[in-house]
């Protein structure tokens, strides 16, 4: 006898999931899905099968603000094996080089202020990039020539955490499109050596951190009602965006799409991005221009 269609629920709100080792960014996505019976789900930002960490994954409404969370700040830790490089600049490709050099810890902590700041970072050749249409990582695979170019990004600091001969360990705080794959490679090439990421662990995208994150394990143990008050609300993706507080003509006209006027002491005049909220609801994201709020996206919550 077929088992009854399992009904898909309008919810919510953010799992700050702690992804495991092995899984892609879409098995874990379907994986919540699945556990919350959402109705639609996505991530903020894709994260290598082979690296663990913060992967915020949007329910309902919440997937309108994947944008805002996605172009956020990141920190990963990584190790970087030195002596040998890869395909993939990570533990799963082929080893194509090697060296013997092993560099000092007064070397590496020397070479890494040339990679803050805006610099020129050429992705790895395993990317999910598209080249005329086709995933660079697809091209890779089937044995042709793949030439991506280098493109700026933005480090804002990178630090050492730990030194050893064959491994070091490092943390990075950047911006959307960094490539720590690409990172280990360049650091190890600019020490005269090679070397490959060993390990990979994201500590943080934009407003969420390791501290709020929730692994598969622990919301499998819960019945549904206690993984709902897991749930994290739309807002938090904003929460490093300022917020416009709206009355409730203000919001209702909002709502419709329609501008509003801020009033009051202390009323903006201009902000280039924020959202704007009612009763502690997220209404919707946009802009402040000449004192009015200008809604890009409205929310149904």
């Amino acid at each position: 006898m077929n088992q009854p269609k399992r009904v898909k629920r309008s919810i919510s709100g953010w799992v700050v999931l702690n992804k495991p080792f092995n899984m892609t960014s879409t098995q874990a996505v379907g994986k919540i899905r699945w556990l919350f019976g959402a109705a639609k789900a996505g991530h903020a930002g894709t994260l290598d099968p082979l690296a663990t960490g913060i992967l915020p994954i949007a329910l309902g409404e919440a997937t309108k603000a994947v944008p805002q969370v996605q172009d956020g700040t990141k920190i990963y830790r990584f190790g970087i094996q030195w002596g040998a490089a890869t395909t993939t600049d990570d533990t799963e490709g082929e080893v194509i080089a090697t060296s013997d050099i092993r560099p000092d810890q007064a070397a590496l902590e020397a070479v890494l202020p040339r990679f803050t700041g805006t610099i020129l970072q050429r992705p790895p050749i395993f990317s999910a990039l598209k080249i005329d249409g086709e995933r660079a990582y697809d091209l890779a695979r089937a044995g042709e020539t793949v030439d991506l170019q280098p493109r700026e990004i933005d480090v804002d600091a990178i630090s050492l955490v730990e030194h050893g001969t064959e491994q070091s360990t490092l943390e990075v705080v950047c911006g959307k499109g960094t490539y720590v794959r690409s990172l280990a490679r360049d650091i190890a090439e600019e020490l005269g050596t090679r070397g490959h990421v060993s390990v990979l662990h994201r500590a943080a995208v934009g407003p969420f951190h390791d501290e709020d994150a929730l692994t598969i394990e622990q919301l499998e143990a819960l019945e549904l009602d206690g993984r709902d008050a897991l749930l994290k609300p739309v807002w938090t993706g904003f929460a490093d965006l300022p917020e416009i507080r709206l009355d409730p003509h203000q919001a209702s006209a909002v709502r419709h799409g329609n501008a509003v006027l801020l009033t009051g002491a202390g009323a903006p005049v201009a902000i280039d991005e924020c959202w704007a909220s009612f009763r502690g609801e997220v209404v919707a994201t946009g802009s402040v221009q000449f004192g009015q709020f200008q809604p890009r996206r409205v929310f149904n919550l």
